[in-house]
């Protein structure tokens, strides 16, 4: 289960942090041939390939179809210069991947794809074994490829926020404190909980307490900075942050 990300303690200064973001990065290079931007476009692509790939299986492509299609894809977008060539809905990375898939499945739909593959280089590690138990996990809901897009991209912010936030707590030397407070940021608490937290952390239980209010904040902060890395403009975030939550109900 994922953390919650709603309530009142969620940050809302727009341009804090957002200086040099990843996308934003991108789209300020435009058609230049740009190293940094090069850098943040496969920054990005790594982080957020996922949800193409169930949206590959889910148009009805096989397992194998899948892996092929979104390697060649990402081969030939980190290759070439898409930007030129594909809209970029409201500045959103996430609407500028799905509108630059479609435009390559358009243009793969009647050639071979067996010996494709990126030219048999893999420029994106994809752990295809892990996507489609994941994507098997997907296919009891009914949703249509496009929400199912939508679902996985939210769920992969997250995972990228929780990651960071899990590495920022190994680096400050608590690592083990984060894997037993991690579950109030999933669950919430209930009576006593942070009485057996602190009895198994050697802490006080105001002092859980105050630990996991600094997780949930923290947290909280870092999807925001997640959401950031996936927009042209700070007045984007917002936006985007509701439409993260709008996401995670499907």
């Amino acid at each position: 289960m994922l953390p919650n990300i709603q309530g009142s303690e969620m940050p809302q200064r727009q341009s804090e942090g957002f200086t040099a973001t990843h996308w934003s990065v991108v789209l300020t290079a435009g058609q230049s041939d740009s190293p940094q931007a090069a850098q943040a476009l496969e920054k990005l692509c790594r982080a957020y390939w996922y949800p193409l790939y169930a949206y590959v299986r889910r148009q009805g492509h096989s397992p194998h179809d899948a892996q092929d299609l979104t390697q060649e894809f990402f081969a030939r977008l980190l290759a070439k210069n898409y930007l030129a060539t594909v809209g970029r809905e409201k500045g959103k990375f996430r609407s500028f991947l799905l509108a630059a898939l479609n435009h390559f499945m358009a243009d793969e739909r009647d050639r071979t794809r067996a010996a494709k593959r990126g030219g048999g280089k893999a420029v994106i590690s994809l752990d295809e074994e892990d996507a489609e138990t994941r994507y098997q996990a997907d296919i009891v809901s009914q949703l249509s490829p496009d929400k199912i897009f939508e679902k996985r991209w939210a769920t992969t912010l997250l995972e990228q926020a929780f990651s960071r936030l899990r590495e920022e707590s190994v680096a400050a030397g608590k690592s083990e404190r984060f894997d037993r407070l991690k579950t109030f940021l999933e669950d919430g608490t209930g009576p006593g909980d942070y009485d057996e937290a602190g009895a198994e952390l050697g802490m006080a239980a105001n002092t859980v307490a105050a630990a996991v209010h600094r997780l949930r904040q923290r947290y909280r902060e870092l999807v925001r900075a997640e959401i950031a890395n996936t927009v042209a403009s700070p007045d984007e975030i917002k936006e985007e942050m509701q439409n993260l939550v709008a996401a995670l109900a499907l």
